[in-house]
């Protein structure tokens, strides 16, 4: 039947097209995957050269050439001018091993990065709980807290040696308030120095760890610990069994970071003890080792095998810790790294 103009043609469905059996549309050939214009890629390249390359020039110049130049002059006996050509071999390497004021510095540094960690850690993290509630004056305390931080090695370190000496500030209130008996020769007592020293370290850095927990805390809902106390648990329990597991991460990247700084412990060391009495008073570090052994006895051949102990130790440190600490937080969450 021919249909006119203006007419409106039958239906030509079938009731098995009405039940829902219709006609199916022809296949949709595939969309072939659009590549990037050869001169977009380029472009892309030549942004990422712009932005990345400056800090690449920066890190191989001042970090992977030094590393580099010092594992070389670690091989010679060099006073540090002219080219080195007495060659040692492994002689300086295997005289750091040897030598015991090295392993006592090594000692030093492994005491110094636990108890960094065991006086820094529990401390932080209640000041940091505690500055985490409204409470009155609490910026005010968290900028006292946070300016030792800020104050200079030189300036603190020079603080603190007026301060300990036998005559200084602290014996000297001890004697006035009738506490003569407990005045000690804080620096140079082999006994006392080394707790002089981590005294020192907590009060100058504690106060990164709490803004660094502070900034975890921000980061954590409070419907959590709203839902607990709901549930009826403590004050105590909620940050027990709540926050503390949620402030994980930024615990163990502030362990990392503390561990790393106590390793390459140098300046306040050298400021307050100097060269030779941090390594009667027992508080010299492989840093100050390096320094006392290298530049000021003019071996810088022996010096740089030391930096180069140093690095290969931190950087085993470094490598373990994220192998073992770190890589469920670089990885994701636990149930991801399962599967």
């Amino acid at each position: 039947m021919n249909v006119s103009q203006g007419e409106i043609s039958p239906s030509t469905t079938t009731p098995e097209d009405r039940a829902g059996g219709g006609v199916t549309p022809p296949p949709v050939a595939p969309v072939a995957a659009r590549r990037p214009p050869r001169g977009g890629r380029w472009a892309q390249r030549a942004e990422i050269a712009v932005l990345a390359g400056p800090a690449l020039v920066v890190f191989l110049t001042f970090v992977i050439v030094p590393v580099v130049m010092a594992a070389y002059y670690g091989f010679f006996k060099w006073k540090g001018f002219g080219p080195p050509t007495e060659f040692v071999g492994f002689e300086n390497y295997l005289i750091i091993f040897r030598d015991p004021e090295f392993l006592a510095a090594l000692g030093h540094n492994a005491f110094i990065v636990i108890m960094s960690l065991v006086l820094q850690g529990p401390v932080a993290v209640v000041v940091a709980l505690m500055l985490n509630r409204r409470i009155r004056g609490r910026s005010v305390i968290r900028v006292l807290v946070f300016v030792p931080y800020v104050v200079s090695e030189v300036i603190v370190g020079t603080g603190f040696s007026l301060m300990l000496a036998t005559t200084g500030a602290v014996n000297d209130l001890l004697e006035r308030i009738g506490l003569g008996f407990l005045t000690v020769d804080w620096l140079a007592d082999p006994d006392v120095a080394i707790w002089t020293l981590l005294l020192i370290i907590t009060w100058k850095y504690i106060g990164f760890a709490v803004i660094l927990f502070l900034a975890g805390l921000q980061g954590i809902p409070d419907e959590l610990g709203e839902a607990a106390a709901i549930d009826g648990a403590s004050y105590w329990k909620t940050q027990r069994y709540v926050t503390l597991p949620l402030l994980g991460p930024t615990v163990r990247i502030w362990a990392f970071l503390s561990i790393i700084g106590s390793l390459q412990l140098f300046d306040l060391v050298y400021i307050i003890w100097g060269q030779y009495v941090a390594s009667t008073a027992g508080t010299s570090t492989m840093a100050t080792y390096m320094v006392a052994n290298g530049r000021n006895a003019g071996n810088y051949g022996y010096g740089s095998a030391v930096a180069v102990v140093l690095f290969l130790i931190s950087l085993a440190v470094a490598l373990v810790y994220q192998r073992y600490v770190l890589r469920r937080d670089t990885e994701g969450a636990i149930t991801e790294g399962k599967k």
